[in-house]
């Protein structure tokens, strides 16, 4: 065996300055559900979509453990969508959400992408990308 035989990433984890803020706009932009649960006493929330999950901690109040250096704007993600890019940067756009690249081609995990970058409301560079229209542009 080489390495650690590793399928998937379960969850990630966002450092944000308010987690309503996070959880509103990752709503309203891009359709995520949020979660609240217990864990270790305390309320916490995540967000979701599909079998994804995006832990939320606030900053200076993270859960243990936690990231070495946990900072608010410190995430660059890619999402994938099976929605037009045109059609993102419509819904974008009537979210009044501020493109800061794209579209344009992009290298992927599985190989070429469109994608456009924008930017939530800590500042993380947020990518949504669709693999299907590469192949076409």
């Amino acid at each position: 065996m080489s390495g650690i035989g590793l399928e998937r990433i379960d969850h990630i984890v966002f450092t944000v300055q308010s987690i309503e803020d996070t959880c509103a706009f990752y709503k309203r932009v891009l359709g995520l559900t949020v979660q609240a649960y217990g864990y270790g006493g305390a309320v916490r929330k995540s967000l979701h979509f599909g079998e994804q999950k995006i832990n939320l901690h606030e900053a200076g109040s993270e859960f243990e453990p936690k990231a070495h250096r946990p900072a608010p704007g410190a995430i660059d993600i890619c999402f994938i969508t099976n929605t037009p890019i045109d059609e993102v940067i419509a819904h974008l756009d009537i979210c009044e959400v501020a493109i800061v690249d794209g579209p344009g081609i992009r290298n992927g995990a599985i190989g070429k992408m469109r994608s456009v970058y924008f930017r939530d409301p800590d500042q993380n560079l947020i990518e949504v990308s669709n693999y299907a229209e590469a192949e076409v542009v």
